[in-house]
């Protein structure tokens, strides 16, 4: 039987996708970092699961192969991230490159063992860029880059693996309420804020997210590729006209 593997399961994204492929009959390969929370995960879905280190290709490529080795590879989902809120100046070598290992690298991995697993029956990838790849928003310079940098691995492997018929897109999310970014908005005075950004004046949930990438992997909507597609509540193109309430 097909695998669906989720790397990154056990964030808010990941396991939220998890629970809605379970739900219809899929098998989900867990991959994740946290060994507690992917035993958890696994129990509660009764799937397997993979302990990788998030922050080197090696594990990521090693992990995936032992996976393919078990079975077919319908699709990948890379929703490994981190979050770095800095401007240039006070952002350090080591904070930079953690950045790109844990957003850009990982996905680069993810990337390179579909073009090794997935050629013979095809499939799909969907990688995690965000809003702040399209929009210049401040104090995100380093996430920014990194995440610029996967939309453009995506489209580019889109072209490379066409004829193989393994299909790349990316997600741009808003501000997602996860763990990740609990920091942000669970402080009323920042979630205030942040809300403000969007233009529908709310921050996204990860239920919305996770739908967007079960749609994307859906063999039904093969005829997708090489797309970035925004999913955050306006953030990266609208601009709206605040209303005084009555």
């Amino acid at each position: 039987m097909a695998q669906y593997v989720i790397l990154g399961a056990t964030g808010g994204v990941g396991s939220a996708l998890a629970r809605r492929l379970v739900h219809r009959g899929r098998t989900v390969r867990l991959v994740g970092r946290n060994a507690d929370r992917l035993s958890t995960l696994a129990a509660e879905l009764g799937q397997r699961c993979d302990l990788i280190d998030e922050s080197s290709a090696a594990s990521i490529g090693a992990v995936l192969l032992q996976i393919a080795a078990e079975g077919p590879i319908a699709a990948m989902v890379h929703a490994i991230g981190s979050v770095l809120l800095k401007p240039a100046h006070l952002t350090s070598d080591a904070e930079f490159q953690e950045v790109l290992q844990t957003n850009l690298m990982s996905a680069f991995a993810v990337v390179r063992a579909a073009g090794q697993l997935m050629r013979e029956q095809g499939g799909s990838v969907v990688l995690f860029g965000s809003a702040a790849a399209d929009v210049g928003l401040a104090n995100h310079e380093a996430i920014a880059a990194a995440k610029a940098g996967v939309i453009g691995l995506a489209r580019s492997a889109a072209a490379t693996y066409a004829s193989s018929n393994i299909r790349f897109n990316v997600i741009n999310p808003g501000l997602v309420k996860t763990e990740m970014t609990r920091r942000i908005w669970s402080h009323p005075s920042s979630a205030a804020a942040s809300a403000e950004m969007h233009a529908l004046g709310r921050l996204g949930e990860p239920e919305q997210i996770a739908s967007l990438a079960e749609w994307l992997i859906d063999p039904a909507n093969d005829w997708i590729t090489g797309q970035v597609i925004g999913i955050d509540g306006g953030l990266s193109r609208v601009i709206p006209v605040r209303k005084a309430k009555l």
